[in-house]
């Protein structure tokens, strides 16, 4: 019996043995305490073990934790869970447990739930008025607030942090989008709005649920402590704000309704507006909350995230910034007058250069980082990878980004230039490979609008600013579901000199 005890333990021991030098799993605790020494680097911590195994690994968490998933970097996988196998891929139960301040909007939705939210979003996303509306929203707050909080920075000669900016510009940007009411978050005193800071304490705890054990944080919610009572608070704060919004919105439609005085309710509407007319339901409050919050997260961190990084790279590149300013001087130089320049859609989409600035900053710097999905039915990945019912499958996008046999040698360079053909146009790039996006039947509907608010934002800012990051300053990923930077992006801004009617 002794004999049988020690080979058992011999045998053991070699198995933990051999799991930790070649997988780095721990008894009992998997594969999270490796996890949870690199949190510092997690995105390239985690690229780098993709690419060393082949772009395929079985992620092992702790026992009874339910923390087992696939990772995968591999665009043959992608294409078959988000394209070619789309039936048998969801979100699944787990991702609306974690998500569940998301609702029923279309981010967490399934089915005919996610294909009636999906349909009704994109014929509102394709109408040329809400574009003309787009537009409009997108100058007034360039022009507004955004360009007079650099014009002061830049008079007073004091460090910004750019990332800050972005973040209240683009959430004053979707509050008037989707809800027609401008918090004024991005004001020259910094103000501390209560929506806005709630929204931020809501993303933060979602992430902080993804990296405890579901029974730790389901427990914290039950107790009211610790990061599930932030979350709870966050999300009634933000409820009552949108809540009030819809009231309003409400209140303003039964009064037109009434009167019917104008042919139109106003000179453009607002999402929200927009979608209150568009559904009849007597009790619709549940699903424009919803969809509210769901294009808030759609159209806002996503939209600072990538120009938070797109400036940095472009502020580090100073012969792609010269580029990306030759070409707007080629193109609409003539204009330049008293007034600062900003460009509207129909200009900015002659931008050939500065678009794949941006693809080439979002390939480096996805700004959500990750992409998941829960099997309905057993499958096997074309990596050869079994797939049971109920296993999650988890895509970095951060390492696609970084695959040599599709990007070449040069993959952790930042090189627009291959966006760009031999005859100048955008170089098309299969949604699979480049999954800043999504892939197959869920591809962003907003790609089209972030590419317009994203230009046209780089657009007026590399015209008439110099940005120059704060020499030393650390330049790190956060840990978030939203790639940010940890430490913000601190800058200095000067303006630039006009020589012969062009900037200098």
């Amino acid at each position: 019996m002794i004999w049988y005890t020690e080979i058992l333990a011999a045998v053991l021991c070699f198995y933990f043995l051999y799991q930790w030098r070649h997988h780095k799993v721990w008894p009992i605790l998997g594969m999270l305490p490796e996890i949870i020494l690199n949190l510092s680097q997690l995105q390239d911590f985690i690229a780098k073990n993709l690419h060393d195994v082949g772009g395929t690994h079985n992620f092992i968490g702790p026992l009874f934790a339910n923390m087992n998933f696939i990772a995968t970097c591999d665009p043959l996988n992608a294409h078959h869970v988000l394209s070619k196998n789309f039936v048998n891929y969801q979100k699944g139960p787990n991702f609306r447990e974690i998500f569940d301040v998301f609702g029923d909007g279309i981010f967490t939705a399934d089915s005919e739930t996610w294909k009636s939210s999906r349909t009704l979003l994109h014929s509102l996303f394709k109408d040329r008025n809400f574009e003309m509306f787009l537009e409009k929203t997108i100058h007034k707050k360039i022009k507004g607030s955004l360009l007079p909080i650099l014009d002061q920075t830049q008079q007073q000669g004091r460090v910004l942090d750019l990332q800050e900016v972005f973040n209240r510009f683009t959430f004053d940007n979707i509050c008037s989008i989707v809800l027609g009411f401008d918090p004024n978050c991005l004001s020259i005193d910094f103000p501390n709005v209560a929506c806005e800071k709630a929204f931020n304490e809501a993303e933060e705890c979602i992430f902080y649920r993804h990296i405890v054990p579901t029974s730790v944080w389901k427990l914290q919610r039950l107790l009211q402590i610790g990061q599930e009572k932030k979350m709870t608070k966050a999300c009634k704060t933000f409820d009552q704000f949108i809540d009030t919004c819809i009231a309003s919105k409400s209140e303003d439609l039964r009064k037109f309704n009434k009167t019917k005085m104008n042919q139109d309710y106003g000179d453009c509407d607002d999402l929200l507006t927009t979608l209150m007319r568009e559904i009849h339901e007597e009790d619709h409050h549940k699903f424009l909350r919803d969809t509210s919050f769901n294009l808030f997260v759609a159209g806002r961190d996503t939209i600072t995230s990538a120009l938070t990084w797109f400036f940095w790279l472009v502020a580090t590149h100073p012969l792609i910034k010269a580029k990306i300013i030759e070409e707007i001087k080629h193109n609409f130089g003539a204009k330049e007058g008293n007034e600062k320049m900003i460009l509207g859609v129909e200009e900015v989409r002659k931008l050939v250069y500065l678009h794949a600035s941006l693809c080439e900053s979002l390939r480096l710097f996805p700004p959500i980082p990750f992409e998941r999905k829960q099997a309905i039915k057993s499958d096997c990945l074309p990596s050869g990878h079994y797939v049971k019912p109920g296993t999650m499958i988890l895509f970095s996008l951060y390492a696609m980004g970084r695959l040599e046999n599709i990007w070449g040698r040069d993959c952790l360079e930042y090189k627009p230039e291959r966006w760009i053909s031999e005859k100048g146009s955008i170089v098309y790039m299969p949604s699979y490979k480049f999954l800043s996006f999504n892939a197959g039947p869920r591809t962003c509907l907003g790609k089209d609008m972030s590419f317009i608010q994203l230009k046209m934002v780089a657009a007026s800012i590399l015209w008439n600013y110099n940005i120059q990051v704060v020499e030393n300053h650390n330049v790190t990923p956060s840990l978030s579901i939203v790639l940010a930077m940890k430490h913000g992006l601190k800058v200095r801004i000067t303006k630039k000199i006009i020589c012969d009617g062009y900037k200098e």
